[in-house]
């Protein structure tokens, strides 16, 4: 396939420049026909839950209530990649404004990475570092926090500009974040028996977030770290470089689930309603038992 559509990251370049023996050019078509119509659902269902979400969290936002203002960055850089992605659908004929949506969406996406790693680190504080955390956690520290998250992006988007050792530093850039999501998960794990000062609810709404980090992130970027070795490796698969980039795409919506897990009680009613299916099927299970014991009995 000759053109993947990848219009973030040296995926794009990796796809843009690589000749590949598709088996005909009308399943080429048929490929890019399914990948524009689920690019279109995402955003159709993306943009206005996140709209929903930012207004939502926002409301929240009270002095020293730090852990939505990162939530609230990331569903705005998910929001700019929503609204790029819209753009670049719209296949404009000037290759200048598919550049800007493409540099945009590459903003956007590095940036939610860097605040998935703000939301994982202010989980874990609260949990192995309360005393330190209680007194750190101003807004004045999370709004410069945002500030520097935000600034950050701005140096890999240049060497993705110039186009300088575009798969390495971007292999780095997606590999980073893993070590430090497992950290967090381990540390928070660890000292999750020794808190005291945190209440059980908020333990589990604390696990079950960097849990959720975690295992999306790995599920959503994997495919894209593995395409990238195997470009890097001077080799291209088509079926590897598609999907990549709708994971990339379907990021966004990933994000969401974040929001559903920093509202209070969400999780409890999560465990509540395991608790109740399984209650349910014993309570079958013991009726069937009893049954089958009263007719031998009989």
């Amino acid at each position: 396939m000759a053109d993947c559509n990848f219009n973030n990251t040296s995926l794009n370049k990796s796809c843009n420049n690589s000749n590949s023996t598709s088996s005909s050019d009308e399943e080429d078509k048929n490929v890019q026909f399914i990948m524009h119509v689920a690019t279109c659902i995402i955003i159709a269902i993306g943009l206005p839950l996140t709209l929903v979400a930012i207004y939502s969290l926002y409301s929240l936002v009270r002095k020293d209530h730090v852990a939505p203002i990162y939530v609230i960055n990331l569903l705005i850089s998910d929001l700019i990649q929503l609204c790029s992605l819209i753009g670049w659908e719209a296949k404009p004929k000037n290759k200048q404004i598919t550049e800007i949506f493409e540099c945009i969406h590459f903003y956007g996406m590095v940036a939610s990475v860097g605040f998935m790693v703000c939301i994982a680190l202010e989980r874990y504080l609260v949990i192995a570092h309360p005393l330190w955390y209680r007194f750190r956690r101003t807004i004045k520290i999370s709004v410069a926090v945002c500030v520097f998250v935000w600034a950050v992006p701005l140096v890999p988007l240049i060497i993705y500009l110039r186009e300088v050792n575009v798969h390495i530093m971007m292999i780095v850039l997606f590999l980073l974040p893993l070590p430090l999501f497992i950290f967090f998960l381990g540390g928070t794990l660890k000292a999750l028996s020794a808190s005291k000062s945190v209440r059980s609810d908020e333990k589990r709404r604390i696990v079950g977030t960097l849990v959720l980090v975690l295992v999306s992130y790995t599920l959503l970027f994997s495919p894209s770290i593995i395409n990238l070795f195997i470009f890097a490796l001077g080799r291209f698969n088509t079926s590897l470089c598609n999907m990549s980039y709708m994971f990339f795409k379907m990021s966004a919506l990933a994000d969401l689930f974040l929001y559903i897990f920093m509202k209070k009680g969400t999780i409890d009613k999560l465990l509540a309603s395991l608790c109740c299916c399984r209650m349910d099927n014993n309570d079958v299970s013991s009726s069937s038992v009893a049954m089958t014991t009263g007719t031998e009995s009989a």
